[in-house]
């Protein structure tokens, strides 16, 4: 019998990927440990965890799902085009805005093109770069965030697509709208620009780039979003992209039919409307961000200034075993080792007693 080599029959892009590492789960803490009443700060949740209008909603759904959802998702996209003032055709959905950016990656890049993000930028760029056999360009990061001068020169005659986070997983940076623009102004049309902005929401409104309106002066703009932040929707996925009309039509000529599965459509419509959670959501973030960073003030811990719903601590070379001991302790944060930060340490903001939680493991361990 012929030995079977799975690996060697795979695309190359695919044999060099390492799988996406997601925030270590509370059963997993549980059963490996053997303890309870475990504090998780490691994925970017909201702490508020679903707002009760989308409970109501989702249990008005239950009796339906039986059925197939809408593969368009007319409803959802209908709401989202009402609520920002933009026109429907603009709109690809995605099962989270992951699937989204994938799409685009699918829809417009080959291995023949190369691909840019920043250093220090969400992992998912390099592996949907490397997935399809593009050539991945890491420009070196600038404090932490995105140098966009250098992400300019970078641009050579095979670029076909940059992903700029704003602001920025797992560094919380933020770029000016002014910056943003003036980047976006530079970028030949023949590039796609994907605005990656999962943590919209978290911006001050007086710092948000209106980048919806700039697709209409810069057609070669992609913006990503997602409801699994703010909104409070991890759980069920959902995401999507606003481009324009002839962009999302490709785009959904390849996004899988029911990518959005009938709860996620159900809540995403219901969370859209829920203005009071959404507000709340922020300020308890705000205020568990002031939080974590008066701690880190108060035991001279550097972090980088974040305008996400976490924060990005130095806390040594030893970073690994602090993560180990927190771990021990009940908390579960996030290391960030993999995006060339090996020092730090990603810490979630939670609601104020898990906040609490964290200070104390961690003051504990400095006493030691």
């Amino acid at each position: 019998m012929q030995d079977f080599d799975a690996a060697s029959l795979a695309l190359p892009g695919i044999r060099s990927l390492q799988p996406y590492q997601a925030g270590k789960p509370i059963e997993e803490v549980e059963r490996e440990l053997g303890i309870s009443n475990i504090v998780k700060l490691a994925s970017n949740e909201n702490p508020l965890g679903v707002s009760s209008k989308v409970r109501d909603a989702l249990t008005e759904k239950i009796n339906g799902l039986a059925r197939y959802p809408d593969a368009n998702g007319f409803y959802l996209k209908t709401a989202i085009a009402e609520k920002f003032a933009i026109d429907a055709k603009q709109i690809t959905l995605g099962n989270g805005s992951n699937d989204v950016l994938e799409l685009l990656a699918r829809t417009y890049v080959t291995d023949q093109h190369e691909v840019i993000f920043s250093q220090h930028a969400f992992v998912v760029y390099p592996l949907v770069t490397k997935a399809i056999g593009a050539t991945p360009v890491a420009v070196p990061a600038k404090n932490y965030g995105h140098d966009l001068e250098a992400m300019l020169a970078a641009i050579t005659s095979r670029t076909r697509m940059i992903f700029v986070a704003n602001p920025n997983n797992p560094t919380g940076t933020f770029l000016s709208k002014q910056a943003l623009q003036e980047f976006i102004a530079q970028v030949p049309r023949n590039v796609l620009v994907v605005l990656d902005e999962a943590y919209y929401e978290y911006v001050p409104s007086k710092e948000r780039a209106p980048s919806f309106a700039w697709i209409e002066e810069y057609p070669n703009l992609v913006v990503s979003r997602t409801f699994s932040k703010a909104y409070g929707l991890a759980g069920l996925r959902a995401g999507y992209a606003v481009s324009h009309p002839a962009v999302a039509d490709l785009m959904n000529r390849i996004r899988q039919p029911f990518n959005m599965n009938e709860l996620a459509l159900t809540a995403a419509m219901a969370a859209l409307q829920d203005e009071e959670f959404l507000a709340r959501s922020v300020q308890v973030n705000a205020e568990g961000m002031a939080q974590i960073t008066t701690f880190c003030d108060a035991h001279g811990l550097s972090y980088i200034p974040s305008y996400g719903n976490f924060v990005t601590i130095k806390v040594g070379n030893n970073a690994a075993e602090i993560y180990q001991q927190l771990l021990h302790k009940g908390v579960i944060v996030r290391p960030v080792a993999g995006y060339e930060l090996p020092e730090h340490l990603r810490v979630s903001i939670g609601t104020a007693e898990e906040n609490d939680a964290f200070c104390r493991a961690y003051s504990e361990i400095l006493d030691q």
